[in-house]
């Protein structure tokens, strides 16, 4: 019924997304994220206390989430259809493939009608770095590198989650992910605070990120891209990121495409300067974030069937 279960979450999140009217988990999971980091403050002032209060935010936060979760699916079980209904509604809520492509669209389409300012309000929205000096390059540059990123966050990991734990598991990768999204900064409000999150996102997105890579090699030989440069470039720039995991799909993305990623980012009035990731064997291009997204699509689908061929295998 799980594997059903994922099938049924994975098309429903295709057809349906994020629609903006919708209380999306997430939210509340963020609302529990900012009720006892501020309590946590409260009690915590040293940089030591506020690490160990750190510690205490995940495990509340995860912890809660997983439980909830839990109950949720474990009440629906009393009948075969309730369950099926429950558990499919949960693990769409945990995937993020329609809503990721329809937020690169916009900017897309904006940067085609040549409004550069409009293009960076809209990129300012799925992107933590400063946009508001980024030329056309830069801002399609970041769109790619958003994309290819949050294919492993928002669709290879929880997936992979939902196919060994079910929405229980799949929905505590996402309060893992927000955490880190929302406290695992290496700024000064939150280098403490935000520490152990930020090192558990990365043990969470370890194995995911790395079968990303097998699995946009895939994608882009289904797609007729360059699959073979798609897996030698995230294997030779995989260490060029500050973070251990997104440089393996940013990687496969600018090997598929022939593009440059990475470079000087602005985050929070600090420049962050980034390895170069790929060969720029071209410019890229504004139509490089349909192709990114074509990548997406397609790795999301060979998640889905290799994920399930190995736990047919398995289990």
């Amino acid at each position: 019924m799980n594997i059903l279960s994922i099938f049924i979450g994975y098309i429903t999140d295709l057809i349906i997304g994020d629609p903006y009217s919708f209380p999306h988990p997430v939210i509340y999971i963020g609302k529990l994220i900012k009720l006892v980091e501020n309590n946590i403050r409260k009690i915590c002032k040293s940089d030591k206390a506020l690490k160990i209060g750190g510690f205490f935010l995940w495990f509340i936060t995860v912890g809660v989430t997983y439980l909830i979760t839990y109950l949720i699916v474990k009440l629906s079980s009393f009948n075969t259809v309730v369950f099926v209904i429950v558990n499919s509604f949960i693990i769409y809520t945990t995937l993020a493939t329609k809503c990721l492509k329809d937020e690169a669209v916009k900017i897309y389409e904006v940067l085609k009608t040549g409004d550069l300012e409009k293009s960076r309000l809209q990129l300012s929205y799925i992107v933590g770095r400063d946009t508001t000096n980024l030329n056309e390059n830069e801002i399609i540059r970041a769109t790619v590198e958003t994309v290819a990123e949050n294919t492993v966050d928002g669709i290879i990991a929880p997936m992979f989650y939902a196919f060994i734990g079910g929405a229980p598991l799949a929905m505590a990768y996402k309060a893992i992910n927000t955490l880190d999204s929302m406290v695992g900064y290496k700024n000064d409000k939150y280098m403490n605070l935000g520490f152990a999150s930020a090192k558990i996102d990365d043990i969470a997105n370890y194995i995911p990120a790395r079968i990303s890579v097998l699995l946009m090699t895939i994608g882009s030989l289904i797609l007729s891209y360059n699959y073979k440069n798609c897996f030698k470039i995230a294997i030779r720039d995989r260490k060029k990121h500050k973070s251990p995991n997104c440089a393996y799909s940013e990687g496969s993305v600018a090997g598929a495409l022939g593009i440059q990623l990475g470079g000087t980012n602005i985050y929070f009035g600090k420049a962050v300067y980034k390895p170069t990731i790929g060969d720029r064997l071209r410019e890229i291009e504004v139509d490089d974030i349909v192709r990114t997204n074509k990548i997406m699509y397609a790795s999301s689908v060979t998640s889905l069937i290799v994920f399930s061929i190995l736990w047919k295998v398995i289990c």
